[in-house]
C-alpha cells in the first residue's frame, strides 16, 4: 500500500501566512502540518508516499527530504493545474494504479492513529474502499455521506440539503484502484459537476451507481486546519492531548517570565518579562519580550515586543510591537502600534 498526499494547493483561506509558504508547512503545537500527517503515518506499515505538489512546491520537498527521507520513500507529482481533490488524485494515475491505496489530506490532523484506521477498513471485510467518516453539526460543510445497512448508498460534496449528519474527515482507503481511475477518468476532460473543479466525492459516486461497495469506519480528533480559526483551534487542542508542557532552550533559559502549558517553544528562542501561554506555538529563533501571549501561533525568527496577543497567527520575521489583542501577521511584516 501506499499513501497519497494532495498538498498542492494555495491556501487562499489562511492569506497572509500562505503568500510565502504552503499551507502543509504552516506550523501547529510546534510542527508543519504535513509532520504532524507523516508522524502519524509512521505508526503504518506503509513506506512509499506520494506527494502532490504545486504551489510553492520546492519548500515541501526541501522539508520531506530534510526530515522524513530516512522513513518514507517519497514520490512527487505536480498537478498543473490545479483543479480540485478528483484532480490531484487522477494526476497521480501512473504511480498510485494497481496497489491499495491511502488517500490522507494534506490539511487534516489526526490523533487517531492511522494504523487503528487501516484496522477498520480491514474490519469491513469484503469491499473496494473504506471513508472515515465522522459526524458533524454542519454537515453541508463537508463532503456528506448516506448509508444503508453498513454500505454507502450516495455521496455529495457540501450539499445545501445534507443526506445525513455524517461528514468526509479526509480518509479514504482504496483496495481497487482501477475502478478509481476509471471513475475518475469519466470526470476528467469534462465540466466539472461541484463547481470549477473535479471532486473526488464524485468520482466515488460514479463507483457507487457502478454497483461497487464502499464502506465506512468512524474518525475522532480530526482537526481542520483550513482556517484561522480552526488552525488555533487544532494547535490548542494538539497542544493540551499531547502535553507539551516543557521548552527546548539550548543557549538561553525564560527571563523573568511565567510560563503556562500545554506549549511548544522551540529551540534558540529569548523569552523575556512575558507570561507565554496557555496553548502557545512558538518556533525557533523567535524573540519576545514584555508580552503576554496566549492562544497564539508564532514563526520562526519572529519579533515580539511589548505586546498583548492572543487567537494570533505571526508569520516567519514578522516584526510586532505595540499593544494588540489579535492578529494574522504574515512572514516578513512589521506592524509597530504606538
Amino acid at each position: 500500500m501506499r499513501a497519497l498526499i494532495p498538498a498542492a494547493g494555495r491556501g487562499t483561506r489562511l492569506r497572509p501566512q500562505t503568500n510565502t509558504k504552503p499551507k502543509s508547512l504552516l506550523r501547529v503545537a510546534g510542527k508543519p502540518i504535513i509532520g504532524h500527517i507523516l508522524d502519524n503515518l509512521k505508526t503504518t506499515p506503509i513506506q512509499e508516499v506520494i506527494v502532490i505538489l504545486g504551489y510553492m512546491k520546492e519548500q515541501i520537498t526541501d522539508y520531506l527530504q530534510k526530515n522524513y527521507s530516512n522513513r518514507f520513500k517519497f514520490i512527487f507529482v505536480e498537478q498543473e493545474p490545479r483543479l480540485g481533490l478528483g484532480h490531484a488524485v487522477y494526476v497521480a494515475k501512473e504511480q498510485a494504479i494497481d496497489q491499495p491505496l491511502m488517500i490522507l489530506l494534506g490539511d487534516m490532523i489526526f490523533l487517531q492513529k492511522y494504523k487503528d484506521m487501516l484496522q477498520k477498513h480491514k474490519e469491513n471485510g469484503e469491499c473496494v474502499a473504506s471513508i472515515g467518516v465522522k459526524e458533524v453539526d454542519q454537515p453541508q460543510h463537508y463532503g456528506n455521506v448516506k448509508i444503508k445497512n453498513g454500505t454507502i448508498t450516495k455521496l455529495v460534496e457540501k450539499p445545501a440539503n445534507p443526506l445525513s449528519n455524517l461528514a468526509i474527515s479526509g480518509v479514504y482507503i482504496i483496495n481497487d484502484t482501477r475502478q478509481l481511475y476509471k471513475a475518475l477518468e469519466q470526470l476528467v476532460g469534462k465540466e466539472p459537476q461541484t463547481g470549477e473543479e473535479y471532486q473526488l466525492t464524485d468520482a466515488l459516486q460514479k463507483m457507487i451507481d457502478r454497483k461497487s461497495h464502499l464502506k465506512t469506519f468512524k474518525v475522532e480528533k480530526w482537526y481542520d486546519c483550513g482556517r484561522k480559526n480552526t488552525l488555533l483551534e487544532a494547535n490548542q487542542i494538539i497542544l493540551q492531548e499531547k502535553h507539551h508542557n516543557h521548552t527546548k532552550l539550548t543557549h538561553s533559559q525564560p527571563i523573568n517570565t511565567v510560563i503556562i502549558p500545554p506549549i511548544a517553544i522551540a529551540e534558540e528562542c529569548q523569552i523575556e518579562n512575558s507570561i507565554i501561554g496557555p496553548y502557545v506555538s512558538v518556533a525557533e529563533n523567535s524573540v519576545i519580550k514584555n508580552s503576554i501571549i496566549k492562544n497564539t501561533i508564532i514563526g520562526s525568527h519572529a519579533q515580539i515586543e511589548n505586546t498583548n496577543l492572543t487567537n494570533a497567527l505571526i508569520g516567519e520575521e514578522a516584526v510586532v510591537k505595540g499593544t494588540l489583542l489579535e492578529l494574522n501577521v504574515g512572514d516578513h511584516a512589521e506592524i509597530q502600534i504606538k
